[in-house]
Order: structure tokens, then sequence, then C-alpha cells
């Protein structure tokens, strides 16, 4: 079995207030995206990796990896106007079968527990989607008006999303839709039952300002616990 891995990084820094693309935004002293793909690089099952920029970020993309002596091996494609058209340009440079995981460029904490949990339970049941309960009050707003949800009925969808790479390949056969905000969804509406797992609290995305400081402080205490060791 062959595994992949397509990292998604089309986003801008407008959300930061930040001229420069989040992905390439500083955690630890090296650009966000190198962690992400450096957690996919160290997991047991080292898919092969694929990363989907936007076409105008490739040259800096390029000349970080110079700067900062990355040399983890990936394929570098162009992203596509929407997530969506992005995901199907990264899934057609994979040729041949396998499993394979959809994940933002913006969650470089993910454990490479959750990875492995991803890749195996797809390998098993066709697909793998992480997700956490959340721990707020949630309210449905329509009309200007609002009602309570059961948040014991109600999931916050994370990455990675992994798939077996046929079904993944039907489900993008599809044409876009804007209610495609995740790819769970676009394989959901080409007829395929979606397999949750759990996922984790540390695994967020990097969206807003005071996202990177948490992913900071997050990452500077992992590394003092183990310089303790």
């Amino acid at each position: 079995m062959k595994y992949y891995a397509i990292i998604v990084g089309g986003g801008s820094g407008k959300r930061m207030q930040n001229i420069i693309a989040k992905q390439f935004l500083l955690l630890n002293n090296k650009p966000i995206l190198m962690h992400t793909l450096l957690a996919f690089h160290t997991s047991y099952f080292k898919p092969e990796l694929i990363v989907v920029l936007h076409q105008d970020l490739h040259s800096q993309w390029e000349q970080l990896c110079v700067s900062y002596n990355f040399n983890i091996p990936h394929i570098l494609i162009c992203g596509g106007e929407q997530r969506f058209h992005s995901v199907r340009n990264g899934l057609m440079a994979i040729k041949g079968d396998g499993i394979v995981a959809i994940h933002d460029a913006v969650r470089p904490l993910v454990s490479g527990k959750l990875i492995t949990d991803a890749y195996e339970i797809a390998e098993q049941n066709g697909n793998a989607i992480a997700c956490i309960k959340p721990s707020d009050s949630l309210r449905k707003v329509k009309n200007k008006e609002s009602k309570i949800l059961n948040r014991e009925q109600v999931v916050l969808i994370q990455t990675p999303q992994t798939f077996e790479i046929g079904q993944l390949r039907k489900a993008y056969q599809q044409h876009y839709k804007p209610k495609f905000t995740d790819d769970a969804s676009v394989v959901e509406k080409a007829g395929f039952k979606i397999n949750l797992i759990d996922g984790e609290r540390n695994n967020l995305k990097i969206t807003y300002p005071e996202d990177l400081e948490l992913a900071n402080m997050i990452t500077l205490s992992t590394l003092n616990t183990l310089t303790k060791f």
C-alpha cells in the first residue's frame, strides 16, 4: 500500500493582518508549512508529500527552502480558484492507488499519532475524518434570531481528512459547489459514508494572530518538556 499527503496552502495573510501568506509566517523561528511537512515526513507511514500553493507563492517557497536548508522531499503543485480545485490539482499528481491524507498547511501541530490513526482507519473503512467536540455552547443564528443547539450532536471538523484514493477520485469528478467546504463534504455528496475519528485540541488551524501566539506557546511548552528528559 502506498501513502500520500496533500498539504493545501492556498490561504493569504489577510485575516492574519499580514502581507505574508500565513503558511510562511514563522512558528518557533521556522515557516509554519515546514513544521506541517515535518510532522507527516516523520510519521509512521512516511507518505509521499504533495504541496499545493498558489502559483505566485512558488518562488517564495523555493527561496525559503534554500534559506532554511529545508530538504524534505515534496512535489510542488499549483493551487486552484477554490480549495476544491487545489485538492483536485494535488490529486491529479497521484498516478497510482493507495491512501491519501488531505491536510491544511496551517495546522502544524498535528501529532504523529493522529496521522497514523487517520491512515489506518481510512485503510480499513475507506475514509477517516478528524474532529473534536465543541467545549462552548452553540447557537444557530438566522434572520437576526438565534436558537440553542445541542453541542452533544455537533462536532468541529479538522484535518487530516484521509481517504482511499479511488473514493476520492470518484468524488472529485463532481463539479464544484459552494457547499463543498472540505473534502468530507465532497466525498459525502458522492455517496460515501463518512467515518469520524477523534482529533486533537492542539491541532489548531492558524487563521488569526492569536492562533499563532497560542501555537508558539504550545511549541515552546513541548520543547521545554522534552529538554527535561
